[in-house]
């Protein structure tokens, strides 16, 4: 068999102190290097396990091993295109949403305030290990709000474009159990760029 190719900590577009203060250097550093890592190191130690397996002709129960592969493969996907959709504020980040997607929100909700009050109504009300994420849905063109359990993104036919992680490991340096004030300022880092180029990737397919 060849060698596979494995997993690797994507690096950040900015630099650790670059979204302060909606998040604070010493917690995008715990998030990314410790957390992250960890959904990294996870998938590929399931990969090896399989690997190893079909090297040796050994069973493995398929069940957990895959569970497991999905867990870790989601949570890294899921924390990379957070770090993607967030920019330092004023400098991409913050703001409201232009172009197609801004339109698409105001058909949608009637408003940007009206879309950015549910979606902070859904980030709050996520139950523990979740993310809030804006979706495309494939099926009706429609930008539907979403609350995705623990890294959970076999959503289709929802193409999810924006999210925010609302596990408390996303936010309890700065903000300790106030979830509410880690969403509040979650607006001031948005990179709304990010968001409209994922939609017109999802409006493609």
């Amino acid at each position: 068999m060849t060698v596979s190719k494995m997993y690797s900590l994507p690096a950040l577009p900015y630099d650790y102190a670059a979204l302060a203060p909606a998040l604070s250097e010493e917690q995008l550093r715990l998030h990314h290097n410790k957390h992250h890592q960890a959904y990294v190191n996870g998938a590929n130690a399931v990969l090896e396990k399989l690997d190893n397996a079909r090297k040796g002709n050994i069973d493995l129960d398929m069940k957990s091993m895959l569970k497991e592969l999905a867990f870790h493969l989601g949570g890294n996907r899921m924390h990379t295109m957070f770090w993607e959709n967030m920019a330092p504020a004023g400098k991409g980040g913050g703001g409201a949403p232009e172009g197609k997607l801004g339109e698409m929100i105001v058909d949608e909700y009637g408003s940007f305030e009206r879309f950015k009050k549910e979606f902070t109504q859904a980030a709050n009300s996520t139950e523990g290990s979740g993310w809030a994420a804006l979706t495309l849905c494939l099926g009706t063109m429609r930008p539907l709000i979403m609350q995705v359990e623990k890294h959970g993104v076999n959503t289709y036919p929802f193409k999810i474009i924006m999210v925010l992680d609302v596990w408390e490991h996303a936010y309890y340096v700065d903000y300790r159990n106030d979830r509410a004030k880690y969403v509040e300022n979650f607006w001031n880092v948005v990179n709304w760029d990010t968001v409209n180029k994922r939609l017109f990737e999802a409006l493609k397919k």
